[in-house]
Parts: structure tokens; C-alpha cells; sequence
């Protein structure tokens, strides 16, 4: 999210909420864990503290003061909406501004008929409908008919878990799905193993060769497999929950209990995600919880004649960039709503975690937006919506209750501290925050600085700057950096001549700089993680195009919502060289056991030279991004011992010029002045534009 100047703001410190019962020494001093930890937070321990608080009594008042769990509370999917037992259909709807309900469909011709009017429960408030099972039938689609005070609209069940686009009407409707038999997973009791998460993110629909939507199974039997083989052991999937613009990317959910109906049925979709597990692939879900279509047919935007029954009143209900509605988190139906939901795909579905999108615009009231987050006061100056914070904490809570193994990823810019901490320090939760300051400044580098002014030291500082106690996911380019007006990595460095100089031996000059330093600049953002990496889906392999979606501006063509895999298995072509980098990469990385907690210890940096080498367990990381000038024995003083080459940039097989022989053994050479560190020299020979991974036997 981009930030604007900056604004001096005075911090306000935030009380600590006044409670009816004392807190325990446990439950006041362990959030101080998160201040010991970084000492400058220690002027706003009343706000950390405070929002810990804030979170402890909402928690209590969910679960009725811990008679209860979360994991219980979350449980709306299973009384809201449509569900059946062995004598009766039985529907539920949270509409407290309606006066009636009909439940309309192809079992009564859509027309509104006593018997399938619900009632209000005098008790809960809630509408209620009780059917026979000959009522309706599965495969049958039906909406809401609802009334209220001055008006009148058909609606889509909040809670409906199947919801299907007519083809030629393009009208959406809730479909009753109760197949005669359920999925039977192969795969029950999935462990993912992450360490380090490597993640492949994707899109079902675009995912295919062809110009058309893709389906689940067709990700399951053509894409899935080509993920296993590249190395990764995670897949996030985008655009799950129902959006009815296909445009939109996913971001503007309508129906946030449906799997896009586009990709195929919930069965394949499961299907795709037993697959995965079948194979130890882990599968996230992209979850949007940041805010919701502005539909209301389709979505919640005036869901019973109340513009706000799930969203902020005011000024605070729309998004201004977005074009969508911001919920309301201090309502606790809202919260039932959404933790529900968390709750409802990894059991429905088996999703093993996700990526919270849009955490930056939950956490401010500005959303972000003109922010320029350059001091700690701009996190605790009572900007910040508390609501939201505490309804990301909790969502924390549930998922690693259900199953402390479930992964959450947090999508935030602004630096927010504590968020990807352990609730009991003090922090949000999250197991993962994105490390959205390096793609900014590969693509900064690439844009404003010619390749003799990139500097290793601030390459270095920049792949490794983040919060000490929280773990990141690096990544030089998500599908953000792939969408129209924008270019992906290898587009910015080799620009129209790849759609003339990519084929193996006709490389002009700007393909060979592209191909070289779009491998440096992953092995360098891959090589610094503490937590994670993510590419996007085609980018490993440098996709040629952006991502257009079918749009009225570009006639509807699927020509650039696509993946065009025939460019990679062509092996007359540059792309390849490129695919198969990237898989050796994540097979050295996999190589060094515990990759992730082995320290990043600087050997070398030299601006002038633009050499940086760095160590990581037995694995010696060498960088040369100097574009004109090569090094012969250039010396690196190294822990004591042989070193093989396990992964060269320059390598013929990843279309370089092959200037090392990599099968040779290097031996360091004695130094006296270094005999009580148990170090010594080791010279190599760095060719310009390359670097080079090797592993000390």
C-alpha cells in the first residue's frame, strides 16, 4: 500500500483497560515480553498492554468467561444457513432489521408461499425455517426474498456455502448441496513440513495454458504436479472465497462461506487439496477479511434494509480506494461471522492456514492511506482501530487452538510491531508477517539505479531488515508486481527484447544482463529468510506478460489471465534456463537442515567491488553484481576446511557462460595471523553479473 509524506504525530499513550477482576502476574507481565525484546517500545507499553487487555476480556466474553473455548463459539456454520439432519431441512438467518423472510428457489417455482416463510425466534432473534427433506432437493438454487421497513430485495443467504453464476443471465444464486455421498479424504491427518515455507502462489482460474477460467481439477492434474516438481512444499491459492467480479482478483468477496463456484464443485476442490497433501504439500488459503463487495444482491452491502448490519457506520463504511465495505469488528456477530469462517475452511476444506489479506487496512483508520509510518509513535497515537486488532488476535487464537500447526501469514506494510509475536508476548499472533519492503526495493533498484551504482551493502541491509523476533516471508514479486500497470522483475530488465531475443542462442545483450541478475536477485532475497519465500505462479520460470482479466477495456480476453507453461517446456527456449534455477535454489536451501535458524553471518562486502559473501550453516553464499568487471582469486576469509560448488548463476544448464569448472574441490590456504579462529583464505574466481553457492565438506 503506498504511503504518502510523512506526519509528525504526538504519541498518545492508550490506559490500560479497567477490568472487574485483577489480571494475573501471568496475564499482565508476559506482554513485556515483546518490550524486552525491543526497548523502544518500552514508551508504549500502556497501548501493548492495553490492547492485550482489550483482547483478554473479549475473549472472555466469547467464551463465557473460559466455561467455553473459542473453538466453540466459532461454530455459525454449523446453525446458520442451510443444513439438514435425518427429519428436516432447517435454515437460520442474523437479520435484525427484517420483517419477513421467504426462502424462494426451484422447489416453489420462486414464488413466496407460506410454507416457506421463516419465523423470527422470539428468543435468539434469529429467523428460523423448518422443511421436510422432500422440500428441496440437492443441485436446487434459491435465494432470500426479505422485507423490511420501507422496502424489499432478494438476497443471498450470509452463510450460504455454495453459491453458483447463471451462464447466460450471469445472476447469482445459493444452490443446496448435500451430495449422496461426501468426500472421503485419503490424506486425514496432514503435518506440513515448512521449515522453510516455500510457497507457490496461485490462481486457479489463471493457472491454465489455455485463454479460459481454470478449473480445480485441472490445477489438481496439470499445474499441482509441475509445484511438486519444482520443489516447493506450499501452495497459496487466491480467489477461493466467491467474488462476482472474476477481475477482482478474489479481493471483493461476496459470499465468504462459497469456493468460487467458477473453479468447479467443493468435492474438486477438496480434491485438489487431499492431492496436494497426498504429496506433502501444504495448502494456504488467500482469506479476505479486510473488507467485502459493496453488492447487495450478491453480497451483504444492505443485506436486510441495513446498510450496517455488518459493517461501519459513517464515514467508516466504505473503503476510498477500494470501492468495498469495511465490517465492523466491535460487534461480536461480526466476530462470530468471521471467525466462524477461519473455522470453516481448514475443517470443511483442510486448508492448513492463510494469508490474512489487507491487515494494514484493518489496523489504521486512515487504512494506511497518505501514512508514511516513520516512528514508533505513529503505531500507538490512537489512529489505530482496536476493533480490528482485536479481532486479528483472536483469529490467531482460533486457528492455532484448532490445530497449533495451522500457518498465518499476515499481509501488513506498515511495520506494525508485535504482529507476527506470540499473543502471550504481547503480539498479535500471526506465525509470519510478509516482508513487503523487498520487492519495493528491487523494483527501485532496478528503475532508478544503473547496474554499476547497486550496492551489496544495501542490498544486504534491505533482504534482512526486519523485526528481530518475528519471522518474515521474503520475496522479490507477488502477483502484485504482475498485474497491468506494472511489470514483473524480468520485464523490467529485458523490457520488448524477450519477445525477440529469448530463444537459446540469440540472446542479445539484455536478455543475458535479465536472465543473470533475475537469478541473483532470488537467490539473494531466498538466501536471507527467517521464516519463508514466496514466488508467484510463473514468475520462477520469468512470465513474459502482465495479468490483464477479462475487461470490457481489453474485450473480455482471457489472452493475459493465463499461464503460458509451453514457454517453459520449450527447450528452444531462455525460460527454461531460468525454471530449472529456480528449482536447484530451493534444493539448496532444502539442503542445509534447519535452514531457517542458522545465522546469517557477513564474510565480505565491498561497494566498490559489489562482491557480498555471507554464510549460512555450511553453505557460503557469493555475490558478484559488478555487470563489466570479473575477479581471479578473490580472497575470502572462510571458517577452515574444502568447499564444493553446489549452485552457480553462471552454469550453462541456467544459460551462463560456464566460466568456472564447478566439479573442482577448493582448499582454503593458511593464514597465521588467523590460526585461533579457525579461519583461512579461500580465492575464487568471480566472473562479472554471477554468484555462486558452496558448501563446506
Amino acid at each position: 500500500m503506498a504511503t504518502a509524506e510523512s506526519k509528525t504525530k504526538k504519541p498518545i499513550k492508550k490506559p490500560i483497560k479497567k477490568t472487574s477482576k485483577p489480571r494475573t502476574h501471568k496475564e499482565v507481565e508476559r506482554p513485556l515480553e515483546l518490550i524486552r525484546k525491543d526497548p523502544y517500545l518500552l514508551d508504549y507499553a500502556e497501548a501493548i498492554k492495553g490492547r492485550h487487555e482489550h483482547a483478554l476480556d473479549k475473549l472472555k466474553q466469547l467464551t463465557n468467561n473460559g466455561k467455553k473455548t473459542l473453538t466453540d463459539f466459532a461454530n455459525g456454520h454449523n446453525y446458520y444457513g442451510l443444513h439438514c439432519n435425518s427429519r428436516n431441512w432447517i435454515f437460520r438467518e442474523w437479520a435484525p432489521n427484517a420483517t419477513a423472510i421467504y426462502l424462494i428457489g426451484d422447489f416453489n417455482n420462486w414464488q413466496e408461499i407460506p410454507e416457506f416463510q421463516a419465523q423470527k425466534d422470539p428468543k435468539t432473534g434469529d429467523w428460523v425455517l423448518k422443511l421436510p427433506l422432500k422440500a428441496i432437493h440437492h443441485g436446487d438454487y434459491y435465494k432470500l426474498k426479505i422485507y423490511w421497513e420501507g422496502g424489499s430485495g432478494e438476497r443471498i443467504p450470509a452463510w450460504a456455502q455454495r453459491v453458483v453464476q447463471d451462464v447466460n443471465t450471469k445472476v447469482f444464486s445459493a444452490q443446496v448441496w448435500k451430495p449422496t455421498e461426501t468426500y472421503q479424504w485419503k490424506k486425514k491427518n496432514f503435518k506440513p513440513t515448512v521449515n522453510p515455507l516455500l510457497i507457490y502462489e496461485c490462481h486457479i482460474g489463471m493457472a491454465q495454458d489455455e485463454e479460459k477460467v481454470g478449473s480445480y481439477t485441472e490445477f489438481k492434474d496439470k499445474v499441482l504436479p509441475r509445484i511438486i516438481k519444482a520443489g516447493y512444499n506450499c501452495i497459496q491459492i487466491m480467489a477461493i472465497q466467491e467474488h462476482p467480479y472474476y477481475g477482482s482478483f478474489g479481493y471483493h468477496v461476496s459470499s465468504f462461506f462459497a469456493a468460487s463456484s467458477r473453479f468447479g464443485t467443493p468435492e474438486e476442490l477438496k480434491a485438489l487439496i487431499d492431492e496436494a497433501h497426498c504429496n506433502g504439500i501444504a495448502v494456504i488459503m488467500d482469506i479476505v477479511h479486510s473488507h467485502a463487495v459493496k453488492n447487495e444482491i450478491e453480497g451483504l452491502g444492505n443485506f436486510a434494509g441495513d446498510p450496517n448490519q455488518y459493517f461501519y457506520e459513517g464515514g467508516r463504511r466504505e473503503h476510498p480506494a477500494w470501492d468495498s465495505l469495511c465490517f465492523d469488528y466491535g460487534k461480536d456477530e461480526v466476530l462470530h461471522f468471521l471467525l466462524s469462517n477461519c473455522k470453516y475452511w481448514l475443517e470443511e476444506y483442510h486448508f492448513d492456514g492463510f494469508r490474512f489479506d489487507g491487515v494494514t487496512s484493518m489496523l489504521y483508520y486512515s487504512h494506511g492511506l497518505g501514512e508514511a509510518f516513520t516512528n514508533y509513535g505513529d503505531y500507538f497515537n490512537g489512529h489505530q482501530d482496536d476493533n480490528a486488532i482485536c479481532y486479528l488476535t483472536l483469529a490467531n487464537l482460533l486457528i492455532h487452538e484448532i490445530d497449533p500447526r495451522k500457518i498465518t501469514i499476515a499481509e501488513e506494510v506498515s511495520g506494525m510491531p508485535g504482529l507476527a509475536c506470540k499473543f502471550t508476548a504481547g503480539g498479535y499472533g500471526f506465525d509470519y508477517r510478509m516482508a513487503m519492503n523487498i520487492p519495493d526495493y528491487w523494483i527501485k533498484t532496478i528503475k532508478e539505479l544503473k547496474d554499476e551504482e547497486w550496492k551489496p551493502s544495501s542490498i544486504f541491509w534491505e533482504i534482512k531488515n526486519r523485526r528481530a523476533d518475528e519471522r518474515t516471508i521474503s520475496y522479490c514479486e507477488s502477483h502484485d508486481q504482475a498485474l497491468v500497470g506494472d511489470k514483473t522483475i524480468i520485464f523490467r530488465l529485458i523490457d520488448a527484447d524477450m519477445y525477440w531475443h529469448f530463444k537459446k542462442g540469440d540472446e542479445n545483450y539484455m536478455a543475458h544482463r535479465g536472465i543473470a541478475l533475475h537469478k541473483m536477485i532470488r537467490l539473494a532475497t531466498i538466501s536471507t529468510i527467517n521464516g519463508g519465500y514466496l514466488n508467484f505462479m510463473g514468475n520462477e520460470f520469468g512470465h513474459p506478460e502482465w495479468i490483464d482479466f477479462p475487461r470490457e477495456g481489453n474485450s473480455w480476453s482471457h489472452k493475459y489471465a493465463r499461464r503460458q507453461w509451453n514457454l517453459v517446456d520449450n527447450e528452444e527456449l531462455d525460460y527454461q534456463y531460468l525454471g530449472l534455477f529456480d528449482k536447484a535454489m530451493l534444493d539448496v536451501v532444502k539442503s542445509e537442515k534447519n535452514f531457517n535458524k542458522t545465522p546469517i553471518q557477513e564474510i565480505w562486502h565491498n561497494d566498490g567491488d559489489q562482491i557480498l559473501a555471507f554464510t549460512r550453516g555450511d553453505l557460503l553464499f557469493v555475490f558478484n553484481f559488478s555487470p563489466t568487471q570479473s575477479y581471479v582469486d578473490y580472497g575470502l576469509l572462510v571458517p577452515t576446511g574444502t568447499y564444493d560448488v553446489v549452485l552457480n548463476t553462471d552454469a550453462k544448464v541456467f544459460g551462463g557462460n560456464e566460466l568456472n569448472d564447478d566439479s573442482i574441490t577448493h582448499f582454503t590456504n593458511y593464514d597465521a595471523l588467523y590460526v585461533n579462529e579457525h579461519k583461512e583464505w579461500l580465492k575464487l574466481y568471480i566472473p562479472a553479473r554471477t554468484a555462486m553457492v558452496l558448501k563446506k565438506n
